[in-house]
């Protein structure tokens, strides 16, 4: 309600909310509220995507469209793809150039990242909401090229998102996880290589690859790790800590009484 006031994205706004709560409010609950929450969300995100393909459905045969513009409809498809290519390969490049060897994102990794993007409910959303704010039949023009982007994608990109993971080895009995479980894990792991790319990377030699490359590892080895930045502020104010023996010895009422303030302040205040 208060992004929305502010006429910021409610949307974003919820998603965020999402990540906080699942990440420290779900481990405040008991066990029974968790498997409970789970289901229930489970539940309720299967409802709600079912609704949204078939309103869906419903807008594409009832609502007014505009095919008048073909073109538009091409050439937007076009620059989407384009344009998720630029954003996935460039920031799988920066990244990899502060990551070992043993963890940076593989090119058949980056190439089912492209490929694998849908675009479905949020644009939806969007396009039929240009409908009643752009003049002119701009709105359906939009409205139809989301449509028709949204169609080509669900069924053309992602009716063969499966085979394509398997060509490009992503998924199958080829693909072993080399990456750490944990992110305590994988703190230790980049501190324990740190030292030894920055060394390599002042061998390569002095080209502007290699002293942006530089830099940034150096920029990394100096700032705080988001992993430790966790596990020593973040999860112990906002994560309760008290084990079974502290529900037995204080009976059933703290335990609710912790559900319930954990999910009131975090939807009060995030939302």
């Amino acid at each position: 309600m208060l992004a929305e006031g502010f006429g910021l994205s409610g949307i974003v706004s919820i998603l965020f909310t999402g990540i906080v709560m699942k990440r420290y409010t779900f481990s405040n609950l008991s066990e029974d509220s968790q498997r409970f929450t789970a289901a229930l969300f489970h539940l309720l995100s299967s409802l709600a995507e079912t609704f949204v393909f078939i309103y869906m459905g419903f807008d594409i045969a009832m609502e007014r469209q505009s095919w008048s513009h073909i073109g538009f409809i091409f050439f937007s498809v076009i620059f989407i793809l384009v344009a998720r290519a630029a954003n996935v390969f460039s920031c799988a490049f920066l990244v990899n150039l502060v990551r070992p060897p043993q963890r940076q994102i593989s090119r058949q990794y980056q190439q089912a990242l492209w490929y694998s993007g849908l675009r479905g409910a949020m644009a939806f959303a969007l396009a039929l909401q240009s409908v009643h704010d752009l003049p002119d039949g701009h709105g359906q023009t939009i409205l139809s090229a989301t449509i028709s982007i949204v169609v080509l994608t669900v069924l053309l990109i992602g009716g063969s998102t499966s085979t394509m993971l398997e060509a490009l080895h992503v998924v199958g009995d080829g693909n072993e996880g080399r990456r750490p479980s944990s992110l305590e894990d994988q703190e230790n792991y980049e501190g324990n290589n740190n030292a030894g790319n920055i060394e390599l990377g002042s061998e390569e030699g002095t080209s502007t690859t290699s002293k942006f490359k530089l830099k940034l590892q150096e920029i990394q080895k100096n700032t705080p790790s988001l992993a430790a930045l966790d596990r020593n502020y973040l999860t112990p104010f906002f994560t309760s800590q008290n084990g079974d023996s502290d529900d037995d010895e204080h009976g059933p009422s703290k335990s609710v009484l912790i559900d319930c303030a954990s999910v009131f302040i975090y939807s009060f205040f995030l939302d």
